[in-house]
């Protein structure tokens, strides 16, 4: 009998374990079943890199390059925004802050995280991009620049949070033998612990761009939502995601339009993709280096 549960309990974890990679399937030959018509019918490479997208057009351009670099530009801000403070948070949090005053910061970060995106686009839209507007004398806040301080600060909690968990697995005997060998306590924290939790910082940076890059509500009402080449961080863009969410609604199903949205998802999947494969290398450099895995 007890045999027998054993065997159920198996099988059922086998399953549970399985079910994600066929959900993962089933994005991935939804995306590319949708996305066919359109790539079989129109040239890849000017996709990519056409430079106007006007899908209402007669003829339609169906140019991604404005989205993609929209995406690259506003995540690139948002991770010069986050990566400090999170990180910077995350080290002051484990090795330098009191009970005190970790009791006070650790839930208002949790809290952070746990705030749904669209409030984050509404703080933006009413709070943010009037400042920004006003303090740089720009013609309108809603740009890449603001996006990605938005964007930047809801990530911020994924990345302290994580690079915390990384922090809080380096040895204490680490920093026990560098201060004992005359080490500073900032000596000991940039020179023992942050290379030793390399691993994990690492892979708290890489989760964020990708939060960054996936993100559609902040970019939808804060980014500007014009479909051109930024000349400048203050101009109005439209990222991937943003053109996804505003246009799908809109479209005909099986049009053309419809099948290039498909694509963009189709883009969007391959960027976050070669994003996680990118965090899986750099963590297993880690491992390797510290000789904690192979």
């Amino acid at each position: 009998m007890r045999h027998f549960r054993e065997t159920i309990y198996k099988r059922v974890f086998t399953i549970l374990a399985f079910a994600s990679l066929l959900f993962l399937t089933g994005i991935v030959l939804t995306l590319f079943v949708e996305a066919y018509p359109f790539l079989v019918s129109h040239d890849i490479s000017r996709t990519l890199f056409g430079l106007y997208w006007y899908p209402t057009y007669d003829p339609p351009e169906f140019g991604m390059l404005p989205l993609i670099t929209a995406s690259f530009v506003v995540t690139l801000g948002a991770m010069v925004v986050c990566i400090p403070i999170g990180v910077g948070t995350a080290l002051f949090l484990h090795e330098l802050a009191s009970a005190s005053q970790r009791a006070v910061l650790k839930p208002l970060i949790e809290i952070l995280a746990g705030i749904p995106s669209i409030i984050f686009g509404f703080f933006g839209m009413i709070i943010v991009a009037p400042f920004i507007q006003g303090l740089l004398d720009i013609p309108v806040g809603l740009n890449a620049f603001t996006a990605s301080l938005v964007l930047g600060i809801m990530a911020t909690p994924t990345v302290a949070s994580l690079t915390e968990d990384a922090v809080s697995f380096v040895p204490r005997s680490f920093r026990e033998a560098s201060l004992a060998l005359g080490a500073t306590r900032w000596q000991t924290l940039i020179r023992v612990v942050m290379p030793a939790a390399g691993s994990g910082i690492s892979t708290a940076i890489i989760l964020g761009i990708g939060r960054a890059v996936g993100e559609t509500m902040v970019v939808l009402m804060v980014a500007g939502g014009a479909a051109v080449i930024p000349g400048s961080v203050f101009d109005p863009v439209r990222p991937m995601t943003a053109t996804i969410a505003a246009e799908m609604g809109e479209t005909v199903m099986g049009s053309p339009h419809y099948n290039a949205l498909f694509a963009i998802g189709l883009t969007l999947f391959f960027i976050t993709l070669a994003i996680n494969i990118v965090a899986e290398i750099i963590s297993r450099r880690f491992r390797l280096k510290l000789g904690l895995g192979r």
